[in-house]
């Protein structure tokens, strides 16, 4: 199941930035870490989306900011030199479409699941909680990397 998540996640990621930017993407392998109490500095803007239903957890994407500054600038034609209330709304956009479609198809696997709105945090410091699982991969485009964590507080097997 771990790897049906992360798939799910990663190739709706991959969909995404295919048909909003017209980037191929590239995924990398599912990596783990479970019940780790390790805290992680992420110097990135990072797009939280809870996720309730059969499964419980959030989703975090990692975007670097010249990623995000480059992919906003594909979105709406814009140039912009720091990232303002538009771009952190554009970024949640992104994140919410690409969730929703990954709880789409997981909804095949018989897992139905609801997101929450994204909230947008930059220089995020985060644990992964006691009994919460992690679950890591990347989406490499040619703008910069696109990191996706996946906590959950089910196991997943």
């Amino acid at each position: 199941m771990k790897r049906e998540l992360l798939t799910s996640f990663s190739n709706a990621a991959s969909q995404t930035f295919k048909l909003l930017l017209d980037l191929d993407v590239i995924t990398d392998p599912v990596q783990s870490q479970e019940n780790n109490d390790k805290k992680e500095y992420l110097e990135n803007i990072n797009i939280v989306i809870e996720i309730t239903g059969d499964l419980n957890g959030e989703v975090i994407y990692s975007f670097p900011k010249d990623t995000t500054l480059e992919m906003v600038k594909m979105m709406s034609g814009m140039d912009f030199k720091e990232i303002d209330e538009f771009v952190k709304s554009a970024l949640g956009e992104i994140a919410n479409i690409i969730s929703g479609n990954a709880l789409s198809s997981l909804s095949q696997a018989q897992l139905i699941c609801d997101i929450r709105p994204p909230k947008i945090i930059e220089d995020l410091t985060f644990t992964v909680s006691e009994g919460c699982s992690i679950y890591r991969t990347k989406v490499k485009t040619s703008i910069g990397d696109v990191e996706l964590n996946l906590q959950t507080t089910q196991a997943v097997g």
